[in-house]
């Protein structure tokens, strides 16, 4: 879901070319669930091989990850590894609304209703272990490194990313910011124009920078404040926030309180709107668990791998996917190439 801090947030656009040799922290969730919403067929359906297995996930990862190698981008993907128990009470509420969307769903397809069939499909979209698997599988054939998070991934790629191992983390939710991410990345490898929700039009939408230095200086509130401004607006540990305070409202209370939290949660009733108090969140968010136990060592591309993997198993187009590795191998050598001059 993400905390909404759109209307409050400044950002700067940038290139994908800006980012050429800089290490990236890509929130593997995050970008695994926008590719089992949007890369669907017409009626909604998830794009699948001649066994049926679902391949809409690795259409998109395999696509993504090619693009930002030959923008010579280094990805490293960080997985969610247990999540909290208030994120497990969010994700069982959840549930409720899938099996809504997918009786929605299933009215719209007795009445042939392609657009709300595609709307409502979206809506039901679940990342089990197989798929997760096979993500990183393919990620590993790409000689990628994979980190598995204790808890959050996007804790884990925030705190890699304080020590200064990589340059941001690349997410289109907000969350990394409230976990310390000095830079975030937004829109990353999303280039062009993309249909506006609800209308017939379409916005251009390019990459941005979200530093977080400048946002805090900005909206003149510290690291703290910004967790609890996130509260009040609502995060993955309690939904929707205090309900009435939008994110003008939250921050010109979080503003008037300072620091003293006591205060600012009596005077917006968290009592009366959670059954578990607001130090709970708060220091779920500040000591969320992170590792050190990985290694973000990059390896030459098993071209072999992914071939047998995307093209025998789960019927890929040999063509398309040997288009894109001999673009990578291009890539390689007039990097190679440029190396050598240099020198």
């Amino acid at each position: 879901m993400g905390v909404a801090f759109k209307d409050l947030i400044i950002s700067k656009e940038i290139s994908l070319e800006e980012l050429n040799g800089k290490i990236i922290f890509l929130d593997a969730f995050n970008i695994l669930y926008q590719f089992l919403t949007t890369i669907r067929g017409r009626d909604g359906s998830l794009l699948t091989d001649s066994k049926g297995n679902v391949t809409s996930h690795l259409t998109g990862l395999f696509s993504r990850t090619a693009n930002l190698l030959q923008k010579g981008i280094k990805p490293v993907f960080v997985f969610d590894g247990e999540a909290p128990e208030l994120k497990k009470r969010t994700r069982e509420n959840r549930v409720e609304i899938k099996q809504e969307a997918e009786r929605r769903f299933l009215e719209a397809k007795k009445h042939e209703n392609l657009a709300d069939m595609k709307k409502y499909a979206s809506r039901t979209t679940k990342l089990n272990y197989q798929l997760i698997d096979e993500s990183k599988q393919l990620i590993k054939n790409f000689g990628i490194p994979i980190v598995q998070a204790p808890s959050e991934g996007e804790a884990q790629a925030s705190y890699m990313a304080q020590k200064l191992e990589g340059y941001a983390v690349g997410s289109q939710d907000f969350d990394a910011l409230i976990h310390g991410a000095p830079k975030l990345i937004r829109n990353l490898s999303v280039t062009g124009k993309r249909k506006k929700t609800r209308t017939f039009g379409y916005e251009t939408i390019t990459p941005e920078i979200i530093e977080l230095s400048d946002n805090l200086n900005n909206l003149g509130i510290d690291q703290n404040q910004l967790i609890c401004l996130a509260m009040l607006i609502g995060t993955d540990y309690n939904p929707k926030g205090i309900k009435g305070i939008g994110p003008k409202n939250a921050l010109k209370l979080v503003k008037q309180h300072g620091n003293d939290f006591d205060s600012l949660f009596k005077e917006v009733k968290w009592t009366e709107h959670f059954d578990f108090s607001w130090e709970t969140v708060y220091y779920l968010i500040k000591k969320i668990p992170t590792t050190d136990s990985y290694e973000l060592e990059w390896q030459e591309i098993d071209e072999e791998a992914i071939k047998e993997f995307l093209v025998e198993r789960h019927d890929f187009s040999l063509e398309r996917v040997e288009t894109t590795l001999q673009k990578l191998r291009k890539e390689k050598k007039e990097k190679n190439q440029k190396s050598l001059m240099d020198f």
